[in-house]
C-alpha cells in the first residue's frame, strides 16, 4: 500500500499477535498497548478507526473461542444504552482536530495504569439499573477512544461475571461496539479502504492470539504479564503525547 512503511506494519502486525495473547488472558490490554505501534504506520488521528477494525476481528475470535461462556443478560445489559452512547462518542471523535486526538488518547493510556490498579481494589458491585448506567458511559468513552477494555471488565466484574465468562462477555459487547464504530466513521469519511485494510491486517493477526490465551488459560494465572504491559503503555502514552504537540 503506497505511502505505507512496511517494516512499522510487519512490527504492529506482530504486536498485534502477542499481545492478543495476552489480552485474551485478562480481557484488557490489546486495545491499550497496539495503538502505540499504529501511531508510526496510520497517524495519531487515524487510530481509532483503523483499532476499531482491528479490534473486531480480536474480540471476534474471543467470541468463538468462549461462545458457550458469553453472559447474555449482561452483555445486553450493558449495550442498552451502550451502544447509542458510542455512536455520540465516535461522532464526537470525528470533529477533533488530530492534536487534541493524540493529547486525548495518550492521557487516556497513562491514567488507564492507576485506573486499572485502583478498580481491581474497589470491591465495587452493581445491580442491574446501575449495569446499564455504567454501560452507557462506556459506550460513549469507547466511541472516541481505544483500550477502554478496562473499564467494560471492571463494570461486568462487578455485575458478577468472571473467569471465561467474563473474557466472552467482554468480546460480544466489544464486536456490538466495534461494528457501530466501524460504520460510523465509514459513513463521516474516518475511515477509508487503505485504512480499513490496515486494520484488516492487524486485526487477522489477533484472531489465532484468543485461542492460544484459552489453552493458557488453564495453565497459567491471568494478570501475571500485567507489569509488562503497563510499561508498554506508560512510554506509549508519553510518546503520543509528544507527537501531538
Amino acid at each position: 500500500m503506497p505511502g505505507i512503511d512496511l517494516g512499522s506494519l510487519v512490527v504492529a502486525c506482530v504486536v498485534a499477535f502477542l499481545v492478543s495473547i495476552l489480552g485474551g488472558l485478562s480481557g484488557f490490554g490489546t486495545g491499550l498497548v497496539l495503538p502505540v505501534f499504529l501511531v508510526p504506520v496510520v497517524g495519531i488521528g487515524n487510530v481509532v478507526p483503523v483499532m476499531a477494525v482491528a479490534m473486531v476481528f480480536n474480540n471476534g475470535s474471543r467470541v468463538a473461542a468462549f461462545w458457550r461462556q458469553i453472559q447474555w443478560p449482561n452483555a445486553l445489559r450493558v449495550l442498552a444504552l451502550g451502544l447509542p452512547a458510542c455512536i455520540a462518542g465516535a461522532y464526537c471523535y470525528t470533529q477533533l482536530p488530530t492534536r487534541w486526538i493524540g493529547i486525548l488518547l495518550g492521557s487516556f493510556l497513562l491514567i488507564s495504569v492507576p485506573l486499572r490498579r485502583l478498580l481491581k481494589g474497589i470491591d465495587l458491585r452493581l445491580n442491574t439499573s446501575q449495569e446499564v448506567f455504567a454501560g452507557t458511559i462506556f459506550g460513549f468513552l469507547n466511541g472516541g477512544l481505544t483500550g477502554t477494555g478496562v473499564l467494560l471488565i471492571s463494570i461486568l466484574m462487578s455485575a458478577g461475571v468472571a473467569g471465561a465468562a467474563l473474557i466472552a462477555s467482554d468480546a460480544i459487547v466489544s464486536v456490538a461496539m466495534g461494528m457501530t464504530k466501524i460504520i460510523i466513521f465509514g459513513g463521516l469519511a474516518s475511515l477509508d479502504m487503505r485504512l480499513a485494510l490496515i486494520g484488516i491486517l492487524v486485526g487477522a493477526c489477533t484472531a489465532p492470539g484468543a485461542f492460544v490465551a484459552r489453552w493458557l488459560l488453564k495453565k497459567i494465572p491471568a494478570g501475571v504479564h500485567a507489569w509488562f504491559m503497563e510499561f508498554i503503555i506508560v512510554l506509549g502514552a508519553i510518546a503520543m503525547i509528544w507527537r501531538a504537540k
